[in-house]
């Protein structure tokens, strides 16, 4: 099973909307379950995702502690 895909220089990932309660929208990755928003519109949602997954990013590079001598750190860019 893959988590994501990367052709091209883009990786793709599947983003799943279902209705929530008091008219809003719930939005998740479905290849990163851990990251999911809400919104009134799907636009929204699609905006709001986004910005979650950047936070989920953020934070997974905050708490990684690696092991073993480091030789590089680069920064790649999907687009």
């Amino acid at each position: 099973m893959r988590t994501f895909v990367i052709k091209n220089g883009k990786m793709t990932l599947t983003l799943v909307i279902k209705k929530g309660k008091n008219g809003y929208l719930i939005g998740q990755l479905k290849e990163l379950p851990a990251v999911f928003t809400q919104g009134l519109t799907v636009e929204e949602v699609k905006e709001n995702i986004v910005d979650s997954l950047d936070l989920y990013f953020e934070d997974i590079r905050e708490q990684y502690l690696p092991e073993g001598e480091m030789l590089q750190e680069e920064e790649l860019t999907f687009a």
